[in-house]
């Protein structure tokens, strides 16, 4: 039985994207809609929250110690700085798709960025598969859309995960060490049921670690695609999970209010909290963006 506890009862509308900071011994996580930067430090418990100038999908840290990337609804990719909330654009690479956004993003050991954007309506398969390079260039890598979710990279780095969570599947991809993707296939499809596949992060042994949006879950599937455990959440509408941590032994699991009822939330209190959930496992280094 793994142990479930609430860290932050922060009531987030559309909490996403835990991000292990192991210069600040905390955790940044992100409310999409609220829009806010949430910053949770693991030695007191101490809780900053940012207000946002738009909707932001993600936060990663760069290499060279100056604030984070951010991905930006109107903006796109952009240098943050934080305390002062200070935006410099890097570029939008959907200037024809005013309805996306950025919704999820990881980067690699060679310090590139990956990113799905998807339709914030939900309704067009607009969203596409990006890559960030540290010379500030982007390539738009898949497509077709209409949610994206959950970049991951294997310990070794030559698969990248991905998922189309509108289609409750998780794809692997070849990956290169030059940053190309190639052979695309189904990872894991989400049995109807068990809610929608979402934020995902891989631990040391290659385990992937799945949230389940509408399943009160997250699961962790083997390398080959077998289903290993499902660990039962608090909430529903579980959003992402990130490992963290001194010993990157923490898992972290974001969670989201949004679209619930009067009657959802006296069932589900802790809905929009943070969590951290008792997992046996050890986590990846989370890479830096590189520019």
């Amino acid at each position: 039985m793994s142990a479930v506890k609430c860290l932050w009862p922060a009531a987030a509308t559309l909490g996403e994207g835990p991000l292990w900071s192991a210069t600040e011994g905390a955790l940044y996580w992100v409310d999409i809609k609220a829009p806010a930067l949430h910053r949770y430090r693991l030695s007191d418990g101490d809780t900053t929250s940012w207000v946002m100038p738009e909707r932001i999908g993600w936060v990663i840290e760069r290499a060279n110690g100056e604030g984070l990337v951010a991905g930006l609804k109107e903006r796109g990719f952009v240098f943050l700085t934080p305390g002062s909330m200070a935006v410099e654009a890097i570029g939008q690479p959907e200037p024809d798709y005013p309805d996306n956004r950025f919704n999820d993003a990881k980067a690699d050991s060679a310090g590139r960025i990956w990113a799905g954007t998807m339709d914030d309506n939900e309704r067009e398969a607009s969203g596409s598969l990006y890559r960030l390079d540290p010379d500030l260039d982007w390539q738009r890598v898949d497509k077709d859309y209409v949610v994206t979710n959950g970049p991951a990279l294997s310990p070794d780095e030559r698969v990248l995960y991905h998922t189309d969570t509108f289609e409750g599947t998780i794809y692997a991809f070849d990956l290169t060490g030059s940053g190309k993707l190639s052979g695309k296939r189904v990872f894991a499809k989400i049995p109807e049921g068990d809610g929608y596949p979402d934020g995902m992060t891989c631990d040391a042994e290659g385990g992937l670690w799945v949230a389940h949006w509408g399943g009160w879950r997250i699961s962790r599937f083997k390398p080959n695609g077998e289903l290993d455990r499902a660990i039962e959440m608090p909430v529903g509408q579980v959003t992402s999970c990130a490992f963290g941590g001194e010993n990157l032994d923490r898992l972290f699991v974001t969670s989201a209010a949004i679209g619930l009822s009067a009657e959802d939330l006296e069932a589900q209190p802790l809905a929009g909290g943070l969590f951290e959930v008792e997992t046996g496992k050890t986590g990846l280094r989370p890479g830096l963006f590189a520019g």
